[in-house]
């Protein structure tokens, strides 16, 4: 099978992931910060997901990972592709759902409110589903061992130090609210965690 195939759909994904964010990312810096968590950790750990963004780009443009190149396969390539699909769906739902309460860092915005509908009444963390589904989909359609994993390494990091700290900060801004919150909602998975 033709790796330009995977390629393609990588690069369309990217572009699709840029495209769903930047109108939110815009929308809302116009909101005025109130409570800023951004350190030396955060970061770090922003850093480390930009790497893993880039480089399936780098990956689709030149030659520099061949030595980790692997055979493309229909079925990963297909499953990939549906994790993509969702991935990028749930994506564009937690953004709009959040409206301007989003952030690409641990931050509470002016009239910050807590949303609990749309894709937000049965998980509490949709937006981290959604780019875990895209990092599964993207390790399953590049056949590269260093870029394919990449983005869910880095993912899985990110997730494993900033989930309990966003908790932490939604039960310092919402208290009881949030927590009945937590009582009736999962992490990432309905029904499972």
């Amino acid at each position: 099978m033709n790796v330009w195939i995977a390629k393609a759909v990588v690069l369309a994904a990217s572009v699709a992931l840029v495209a769903i964010r930047a109108p939110h990312g815009q929308r809302s810096r116009g909101v005025k910060i109130v409570k800023n968590r951004k350190g030396t950790a955060e970061t770090v750990l922003l850093t480390l997901m930009w790497v893993g963004f880039f480089v399936p780009l780098v990956w689709i443009v030149s030659p520099a990972f061949s030595f980790a190149e692997y055979p493309l396969r229909a079925g990963p390539l297909i499953a990939g592709i549906v994790c993509l699909i969702v991935g990028l769906w749930l994506f564009y739902r937690s953004h709009a759902d959040l409206g301007t309460n989003w952030s690409v860092t641990l931050q509470v915005r002016e009239q910050h409110q807590l949303i609990t509908h749309g894709v937000y009444r049965r998980i509490r963390h949709p937006m981290y589903t959604a780019l875990l589904l895209y990092s599964i989909g993207q390790a399953l359609v590049i056949p590269n061992w260093v870029a394919g994993p990449l983005y869910l390494v880095a993912f899985i990091v990110l997730l494993a130090f900033r989930l309990p700290a966003e908790e932490r900060m939604m039960i310092e801004e919402f208290g009881e609210q949030y927590t009945a919150y937590m009582a009736r909602t999962k992490r990432l998975a309905p029904g499972v965690w």
